[in-house]
């Protein structure tokens, strides 16, 4: 008898575990774009011209459409998957009835890697544009990141509903910096289209890796399913309207960089092209883009790191405000810790856990949705099409292991970062 079978031997069983998932909580069809968008443009969008500067921007754009429909297939296998589920599970808690306790403390452990990595970086990050911005003023990085850090947590405490209007009034504001940046760019006078076509396809294999990794959103998908329970049958085209926004986001800052300094003159942060050549406004409003970035995937990460604890814990329905005192300040204090600690060994064993839990994203889902469809609980609202073949999920399966080897391979200096 599998893992599932045991689980349903009885209604009763199946709605006794009910009672301890995580309530469902609305979301408008702006606030799950808002978090699908908040979330994938972390401030890893500024490094994006420069991971291309070798490649150029055509295969740039290549690699980012291919990765980005690939996440876009594995996310509706979750939310297949999730849909044929009694309660609201997240990523952990499916893999666990589905793929038995391993694969879901597999998922777990590969969650809190990704989301802790992030979180340390984006104490860092913020610290230090804090400090470049009000400096003068006595600012210090410990302080900034400490400015930042109230905001986020605050979201979070409060919970689903306020995570995806923060998500969607950042997000808009993040939008709207962008255009004026690309609007800026596209009428100076040292613009040149013709820096796009400069292409060298050989490069593109060390631009693929970064980009299948840019776009691994599957772990959000389980939010936006209790977010959207009452109108599941819209959720595809919410998932495929946030990651098309996310790829034009993405594709559209290292193009108007591209244009605007050519290849030759990239540097490693976006922000500094556009500020030396579009002047110190630029700077600032760079900046600004990359602070919010930060702060709507803190939210996004932390905020999933969060939920997946409550369940995987069994923690209860998320009411009580104890536990989430309790629940949020081990989501949230460690990476300010870690951040200003100097323990650089501990930060890089969270990135090759974070790489592994990245090739996990893109090979849980084909699991999680063949044995949901064998042992799920209902008929969902959504059923994935042909895009669930076989020799579609065994590609999938290829270029995210791949991309792992590859990523590992990479930091231990047997391949080329960037060759």
């Amino acid at each position: 008898m599998s893992v599932m079978e045991k689980d349903l031997t009885t209604f009763g069983k199946v709605e006794a575990a009910e009672k301890g998932d995580l309530k469902s909580h609305r979301l408008s069809s702006m606030e799950t774009i808002g978090i699908i968008v908040g979330t994938n443009i972390g401030a890893g969008i500024m490094g994006m011209a420069y991971a291309a500067r070798n490649a150029g921007f055509l295969p740039l754009l290549v690699c980012l459409a291919i990765a980005c429909i690939f996440c876009i297939i594995t996310m509706l296998y979750v939310a297949e998957a999730s849909l044929r589920t009694q309660g609201n599970k997240q990523l952990s808690g499916l893999s666990k009835r589905y793929l038995g306790p391993i694969g879901g403390w597999l998922i777990f452990l590969a969650v809190a890697a990704n989301s802790y990595g992030a979180l340390v970086a984006y104490m860092t990050g913020s610290g230090n544009i804090m400090t470049e911005f009000f400096g003068s003023y006595g600012m210090t990085r410990e302080l900034g990141s400490l400015l930042f850090f109230i905001p986020s947590v605050l979201v979070l405490y409060l919970g689903l509903k306020a995570l995806g209007a923060g998500e969607r009034l950042v997000s808009s504001g993040m939008v709207v910096l962008v255009l004026v940046l690309i609007g800026a760019t596209l009428v100076h006078q040292n613009t040149e289209l013709n820096h796009l076509w400069q292409t060298q396809w050989q490069y593109m294999v060390p631009v693929f890796n970064l980009a299948v990794f840019v776009f691994g959103a599957q772990f959000l998908v389980p939010e936006l399913v209790r977010g959207n329970r009452t109108t599941a049958h819209k959720l595809p085209r919410l998932i495929i309207i946030g990651m098309v926004i996310t790829f034009v986001l993405v594709a559209a800052v290292p193009a108007s960089v591209i244009t605007l300094v050519g290849q030759e003159n990239l540097t490693e942060v976006a922000t500094l092209s556009w500020g030396s050549s579009l002047g110190s406004w630029a700077y600032y409003v760079a900046n600004t883009f990359a602070l919010m970035a930060m702060l709507t995937s803190y939210w996004g990460l932390g905020g999933c790191l969060f939920t997946n604890m409550f369940d995987h814990f069994r923690l209860g329905d998320g009411t009580n405000k104890i536990r989430r005192a309790m629940v949020l300040a081990a989501v949230s204090i460690p990476p300010f810790i870690l951040a200003y600690s100097g323990i650089g060994s501990f930060v890089n064993a969270l990135y090759f856990a974070g790489t592994f839990g990245g090739v996990l994203m893109g090979i849980i889902p084909i699991l999680l949705l063949r044995v949901s469809r064998r042992h799920g609980d209902k008929q969902p609202e959504f059923v994935c099409g042909w895009y669930a073949h076989p020799l579609i999920q065994a590609v999938i399966i290829f270029i995210f292991a791949s991309s792992g080897v590859y990523a590992i391979a990479s930091v231990l200096g047997l391949l080329p970062s960037s060759w």
